[in-house]
């Protein structure tokens, strides 16, 4: 299989600066190379065209930079469903969440798909709940059919993209009141830091792994590294405590590779200015490598 390499640099979606040069940082952290090592064909796509903010103007402040979002959203997309409908695999670092509306949708044309979604936040506002107009926290409320036309439709395609009872969030602890009656409405599956530390990784990873498995043609991965406690990965523009362990992380993305189902990825949200020594990049690099089945020992 030959993994295609696609680079987001948008700091668009979020409001501290340098999530842009979060593909730079992960690409540094070994990630070809490590890939062919595990026995992949792998080319680097380069990064989609992104404007920097200072080109773009805010014109409604509950859906920020929305008019570059869009355009840079659509191209996303062609180079995902590109990928895919080639036989390969695409693999999208990022940048801010806000480029998963463009890569989840990319990965679901013409397929019906399950996302697992590893996040501290749900990313499920809409311009009607968000208390700060960032358009990262909207992604999988819009991939799901909530929120303003634009990010929802994105083209004249199917609505929603993705069906709310074929995604699982994992590693939520920090959700808005309005997000919360989206999650509700849609009947989404939140398996929240509380439910990890209740009943553990393997029995969450097995529930969401089953959920979003349902008569469907893949699973998409959208894992945003601040999910991971601060302490692991400290590189992250809104850090939350009391996350996901490095080594949880893993487990959960060596189950997911077990499916045999993975037909895409997206790191994200990897932001090297708040790092230390490049260590959230070399942890996104490391759990690439446990989704696509690189493992401690095999027999």
């Amino acid at each position: 299989m030959q993994i295609d390499i696609i680079g987001v640099p948008v700091d668009l979606g979020q409001g501290r600066r340098g999530v842009d040069m979060g593909p730079s940082a992960i690409r540094y952290a070994g990630l070809q190379q490590k890939l062919e090592d595990l026995g992949y064909t792998v080319k680097d796509e380069g990064n989609i065209e992104v404007p920097i903010a200072e080109m773009c103007k805010i014109i409604n402040p509950k859906l920020k930079y929305v008019d570059c979002i869009v355009p840079m959203s659509r191209r996303v997309s062609g180079a995902v469903s590109t990928s895919i409908s080639s036989g390969n695999f695409p693999l999208v670092i990022g940048g801010d969440h806000s480029l998963s509306i463009g890569s989840v949708r990319g990965a679901a044309r013409n397929r019906k798909i399950g996302v697992i979604w590893f996040d501290a936040h749900a990313d499920f506002n809409t311009d009607k709940t968000t208390p700060s107009g960032n358009i990262h926290g909207m992604p999988l409320a819009a991939l799901t059919g909530y929120g303003d036309k634009s990010l929802v439709q994105l083209w004249d395609e199917k609505i929603p993209v993705v069906d709310p009872n074929n995604i699982a969030i994992v590693g939520a602890r920090d959700l808005d009141s309005g997000e919360k009656d989206n999650l509700r409405d849609a009947n989404a599956m939140v398996l929240s830091m509380e439910q990890i530390d209740r009943y553990g990784m393997v029995a969450m990873m097995e529930k969401a792994i089953q959920h979003v498995s349902r008569d469907v043609d893949g699973i998409y991965l959208s894992f945003d590294l601040d999910s991971l406690d601060p302490q692991y990965a400290p590189g992250v523009g809104t850090p939350v405590p009391a996350g996901i362990t490095h080594r949880e992380a893993h487990l959960a993305c060596e189950m997911i590779a077990e499916t045999g189902k993975l037909i895409g990825m997206d790191f994200v949200e990897v932001n090297p200015i708040l790092d230390t020594k490049n260590r959230t990049a070399e942890l996104a690099v490391e759990f690439v490598l446990s989704a696509l089945g690189r493992r401690i020992w095999n027999r």
